[in-house]
């Protein structure tokens, strides 16, 4: 049965029902989606109240901080030890730029950790202000839904208090997950792999998707020796097989060691470290075990099945088109509903969710063209659709054109590593369906391509932009030949 969604005035005749509540909207969770959801729907005169659990610097064991996982325990802090691995490698490459570096360069994990953990600081105190100039009341506890319009918070004393709201909006995020396997709690997650008390010199990771790759770039640039064991043949499901391959080679050319096709069994507790046992009857010492093979919606305390918010089988929040839960004053946004789990995208749903329901303007949120990044060393980054993709969904002919080169820099440091880019183009229409790359500044030089795709850009418009010269981007302006024409197969009917 399809969900009804928010239409032909239903809204407003829910906001007409004359109640009194104590908010105009409470906030389940104050990461990157229910803060700007919060402050925008302040902004258009309502009245807000946000929850979160506290943040602990140190601890990993409470999941909570203004911020979210972006700020917290994920993309921010995760990006600094990026930027703090990459220095290594930088640093052996510049001799042949002409840097004398004689001494032997030692690497402080501690003052680096010091540093990621007063920017989190930083940046949860920002957090913290920008609610309180918008006018949102911010209160520290674990809140959970008891009603279609009551939340019940506990506060960090264990005292309860309820709380009513026209509109609950859900953003809770998601949480990193363990295997089933023995020996299980001897591994770690990215929540307590940004926080390691010392740099491990051995590392061992489950898993091949943005958190395995970026977390053995960074350990093995700080020199530790990384063993990345994944089940596929290839890293990073989902994204264009040969932009997988690229990254693949990358990793191992940076000395990864990858065990595709293979699953750990069972870790074992040892004097000194972790022994780690595979399903091809490998035994390795690790001094840390990284569980990088995917995160779940966080919903397991909110109380919605009680309350009759329907849930998927991953435990994800059903909602419709506007973000509106099966429950009409209930509502969820970002990864807890497993969507597209970006902080970008929970930031744009938040957004249309405060113009949907304060700002008078019913806006849906639009999940085409949405540029992301892997970051590996060197960085993957795409927007649109993967070759894979294009051959299912384009209506004709698909031409792919590519540029492989060694990046200027490489040449006079001598490191031996491909850039890769990468289009794909309707044949018949001419517009670029997807774009990729991977190699330095991928990231920000893909940003602007995202804007050429969300406008519909052609391949002629490509061809007649002018480049900028001497630089990575200008090959996404001057490929001229087709690498591969792709056929759609005939079909009878």
């Amino acid at each position: 049965m399809a969900r009804k969604t928010l239409i032909d005035g239903e809204l407003e005749k829910f906001n007409q029902v004359e109640v009194h509540y104590d908010f105009d909207l409470f906030v389940i969770g104050a990461g990157s989606g229910g803060v700007r959801a919060a402050r925008f729907s302040a902004q258009f005169g309502a009245k807000v109240e946000i929850c979160e659990l506290p943040f602990h610097p140190i601890s990993s064991e409470v999941i909570g901080g203004v911020g979210g996982t972006c700020v917290i325990r994920g993309c921010v802090p995760k990006k600094i030890l990026v930027y703090g691995a990459s220095f290594g490698p930088e640093l052996e490459d510049a001799r042949n730029y002409g840097w004398e570096l004689n001494e032997k360069i030692d690497f402080n994990w501690k003052k680096l950790l010091h540093k990621k953990t007063e920017e989190i600081l930083r940046l949860n105190g920002v957090y913290k202000r920008l609610l309180s100039n918008a006018g949102v009341k911010l209160y520290e506890g674990e809140g959970k839904v008891v009603g279609p319009n009551e939340v019940e918070v506990t506060q960090l004393d264990g005292t309860k208090i309820c709380y009513s709201a026209k509109h609950i909006l859900i953003a809770t995020g998601s949480r990193a997950q363990r295997p089933s396997i023995p020996g299980q709690e001897f591994g770690i997650t990215s929540d307590e792999a940004l926080s390691l008390e010392d740099l491990p010199k051995h590392v061992v990771i489950l898993g091949a998707g943005y958190i395995a790759v970026e977390f053995a770039s960074i350990w093995r640039g700080m020199g530790s020796t990384v063993d990345l064991f994944f089940r596929k043949e290839l890293p990073l499901r989902g994204f264009d097989d040969e932009m997988r391959a690229v990254v693949a080679r990358n990793l191992e050319g940076r000395g990864i060691n990858l065990h595709p096709r293979t699953n750990l069994t069972e870790l074992v507790k040892m004097n000194e470290g972790i022994k780690v046992r595979t399903d091809h009857g490998e035994e390795i010492r690790a001094d840390a075990v990284l569980f990088a093979a995917g995160r779940v919606p966080n919903t397991k305390r909110l109380n919605l099945e009680p309350v009759g918010v329907e849930l998927d089988k991953t435990g994800a929040v059903k909602v419709d088109e506007y973000s509106r839960t099966n429950i009409p004053s209930i509502w969820a946004i970002g990864d807890v509903t497993n969507r597209m789990n970006l902080t970008p995208v929970a930031l744009m749903e938040g957004t249309y969710f405060a113009k949907t329901v304060f700002g008078g303007q019913p806006s849906k949120p639009d999940y085409g063209n949405i540029p992301c990044a892997v970051f590996c060393i060197p960085p993957l980054s795409v927007v649109g659709l993967s070759e894979e993709q294009a051959m299912e969904q384009a209506k004709g002919d698909v031409l792919v054109f590519t540029s492989t080169f060694n990046p200027m820099k490489n040449t006079i440091s001598g490191r031996q590593e491909k850039t890769i880019m990468k289009l794909l183009v309707d044949a018949e229409t001419d517009k670029v369906l997807g774009a990729s790359m991977c190699g330095p500044d991928a990231p920000e030089i893909m940003q602007g391509i995202a804007i050429a795709l969300k406008c519909g850009a052609t391949k002629e418009q490509f061809d007649i932009t002018v480049g900028i010269h001497p630089s990575a981007a200008e090959e996404f302006v001057t490929m001229r030949s087709v690498t591969r024409h792709l056929t759609k197969p005939k079909t009878n009917l």
